[in-house]
């Protein structure tokens, strides 16, 4: 049998899952987790073969999660199919990566095929991003929007990141510059959009 650990906030959607997941003749789920920061413990307590997990959940989102448990087979269900969230999660060693919206079959064949060694990836979702290429902010820029993104100040974010005021608003301007945005509000949720944040 192959143990499956189920993460998702949505709990109909985690029930429903596991449900359908418990249907297949090889496939257990033998824990059901509601938040990200539950998972590691979770691992630690049951030893999954395979660990599902959705991109956003509270405490602590999917991809944090996935970087987190290295070596951790892992399959990513998501309905945000954007190009960074998936090199970001490649990045992290995830195997499987496949949207919400695919059929319980499919998710049984990637749940085999990552706790096999293999990677399972939705074509739709690997082609947008390769289309979409790298990120164009550097690790700074994008620190910087994302402290912005949670409303700090310039004084706050600076206090934060270890930086004098003016070089924050200097990696701001420049991240603003990169994404072609009009103002602040604009790049955070362009780079959000293309799961850069």
């Amino acid at each position: 049998m192959i143990k499956v650990l189920l993460a998702d906030d949505e709990h109909l959607i985690r029930q429903a899952l596991a449900t359908l997941l418990g249907l297949e003749p090889d496939i257990e789920v033998v824990v059901q987790v509601g938040r990200g920061d539950q998972v590691v413990g979770a691992v630690e307590a049951h030893s999954p073969d395979v660990v599902v997990l959705d991109i956003e959940m509270p405490g602590m989102d999917g991809l944090s999660v996935a970087e987190a448990l290295p070596g951790q087979a892992i399959v990513i269900l998501t309905s945000f199919g954007r190009p960074g969230y998936l090199r970001r999660a490649l990045a992290a060693g995830v195997r499987g990566f496949i949207p919400k919206d695919a059929s319980a079959s499919e998710l049984a064949a990637a749940i085999r095929k990552v706790r096999d060694g293999g990677r399972y990836l939705d074509p739709e979702m690997a082609a947008s991003a390769m289309m979409a290429g790298e990120s164009p902010l550097t690790e700074r820029e994008r620190g910087a929007l994302e402290l912005a993104a949670t409303g700090l100040s310039v004084g706050e974010i600076s206090v934060a990141m270890h930086l004098t005021e003016g070089t924050v608003r200097n990696y701001l301007s420049s991240a603003i510059t990169k994404l072609g945005a009009s103002n602040r509000i604009t790049a955070i949720r362009m780079a959000r959009d293309m799961g850069w944040l």
